[in-house]
C-alpha cells in the first residue's frame, strides 16, 4: 500500500466532509457520518523506555511516521524506530523478542505456530492484535468518455478473472443506467509481485462476488488474465497509461495517476470512496478476537451490504504483548499507541490511510490501556 500522498488525497470528499481537526470536532461533519477522531481527552502517561522498536509491514510506513511525529510532540525525548521490513519479518522478531511490537497485513496465525511463540515471548501471556491502520483500495480505470462508473464484487469478480472483457457488457450496463459504455476491450493490470493489497482484493472478491470468484485468495493474483506490473506504482501508472484498462490500488497511487475510481454497489446503491464510507466500513467490522485482541473477521468489512459503506479496505495490526513487558517498556509501548490512536489520527487522511471512526477507536483505546 502507498502511503505518500501527492496533492488532495480528499478531493473525492465534499466540503465539510470529515476532515480531521486538531480538537477532533465532528461539528462540521454531515448528517449520518460515522465520527471521525483527532485529538482526544484519552490521557497519555509519557515516560518509561525513550526509543522503542518496531518493525513489520510496510503497507502502514508512513502511518507510523505520522504516529511517531505525534508521538514525539506530545511526549519529549519520546522515538520509535520502526524498520518496514514487512508483515513476515515483524512477526518473526516481535516473537523472537528482537523488537518491542511489531507491524502485520494479517493477525498471528495459530496454525503457523505463531499465537504460541508469542505467548512464550510475553512471559507466559498472551499477544494482542491491534488493528491500527486501515487504508482503501480504489477500483481504479480509464476509459475514455466514463469517469463516473460503479461496478459490484459480483462484476468486479468477473471482469478480474476474464468472464466480462467489454466495457458495454450488460452486466456493467445494468450497474450504470443511463451511461454510454464503449464496445471496448477491458484491460485488466494486476499486481505481479506478491502484495498484501492483492491478497486482500481477492478476498473481497471472495466474499462479495456471491461465488462469481472461485480462484481464491493469495498474494500472488489468480485471475489467470491480463497484464502484470510490479508494486502499486507499477500497476497505477500502466493502467492511466492505456484507455479501457482497470486495477486495483491504493486511492493514492490511483489519484497520482489520475485515474477514475468506481463506485461500488454493495447491493444498497453505489457507494464513493471517502472517508466517511471508509469510516462506516470500519465501523461495521465484526471482531472475532476474544476480549481485547481485536482480530478482524473481514468478512463482515467485504461482503457487508450496509447502505453507504465502502466495502474494499486492507487493515494492518500492531502486534503487542498483553502482560510480560518490563515497566519501562509497557509505559512506553502505552503511550506511543494511546498517541497514535488519538493525536495521531489528525495526519492519516493526508497520508492516505482512513482514520478510525469514534466507536472503533474507543475499542482500540480500551485494549491499549489495559497492557500491562
Amino acid at each position: 500500500m502507498k502511503t505518500k500522498r501527492h496533492g488532495a488525497v480528499l478531493g473525492l470528499i465534499a466540503a465539510g466532509a470529515l476532515l480531521l481537526t486538531a480538537c477532533g470536532s465532528d461539528e462540521n461533519a454531515p448528517s449520518g457520518a460515522a465520527p471521525t477522531t483527532g485529538e482526544s481527552s484519552t490521557p497519555v502517561e509519557c515516560g518509561g523506555k525513550s526509543k522503542l522498536n518496531a518493525e513489520g509491514s510496510s503497507a502502514q510506513k508512513n502511518a507510523i511516521d505520522t504516529f511517531i511525529q505525534a508521538y514525539q510532540q506530545k511526549c519529549s525525548g519520546a522515538d520509535v524506530a520502526y524498520n518496514a521490513s514487512g508483515s513476515g519479518a515483524g512477526v518473526k522478531n516481535f516473537n523472537a523478542g528482537q523488537v518491542d511490537f511489531g507491524g502485520s497485513d494479517s493477525p498471528l496465525s495459530e496454525s503457523k505456530g505463531e499465537v504460541a511463540a508469542a505467548a512464550e515471548r510475553c512471559q507466559g501471556n498472551p499477544a494482542w492484535n491491534l488493528p491500527l491502520v486501515f487504508g482503501p483500495v480504489a477500483l481504479g480505470y480509464k476509459l475514455d468518455g466514463v469517469t463516473d462508473l460503479t461496478l459490484s464484487g459480483e462484476v468486479a469478480a468477473k471482469i478480474f478473472n476474464g468472464t466480462v472483457v467489454k466495457w458495454n457488457d450488460p452486466a456493467i450496463a445494468a450497474l450504470n443506467s443511463g451511461a454510454s459504455l464503449p464496445d471496448k476491450d477491458i484491460k485488466v493490470v494486476y499486481r505481479s509481485d506478491e502484495s498484501g493489497t492483492t491478497d486482500n482484493f481477492q478476498l473481497y472478491l471472495q466474499a462479495a462476488s456471491k461465488g462469481a470468484w472461485t480462484q481464491g485468495a493469495g498474494k500472488q493474483f489468480k485471475g489467470g488474465i491480463g497484464e502484470g506490473k510490479e508494486k502499486s506504482a507499477g500497476v497505477a501508472q500502466a493502467a492511466g497509461s492505456i484507455d479501457g484498462a482497470i486495477t486495483y490500488v491504493e486511492l493514492s497511487f490511483a489519484q497520482d495517476n489520475k485515474l477514475s475510481i468506481a463506485k461500488i454497489d454493495n447491493g444498497s446503491g453505489p457507494v464513493e470512496l471517502t472517508n466517511e464510507t471508509v469510516g462506516k466500513a470500519i465501523d461495521g467490522a465484526t471482531i472475532k478476537g476474544s476480549g481485547n485482541d481485536l482480530v478482524l473477521d473481514l468478512n463482515s468489512i467485504y461482503a457487508s451490504t450496509t447502505a453507504g459503506a465502502y466495502p474494499l479496505l486492507l487493515a494492518t495490526y500492531e502486534i503487542v504483548c498483553s502482560k510480560g513487558y518490563d515497566a519501562d517498556t509497557a509505559k512506553a509501548v502505552k503511550a506511543f499507541l494511546t498517541v497514535a490512536a488519538t493525536d495521531g489520527q489528525a495526519g492519516l487522511a493526508d497520508a492516505g490511510y482512513a482514520p478510525l471512526p469514534k466507536a472503533f477507536q474507543d475499542k482500540i483505546l480500551t485494549a491499549i490501556q489495559a497492557i500491562a
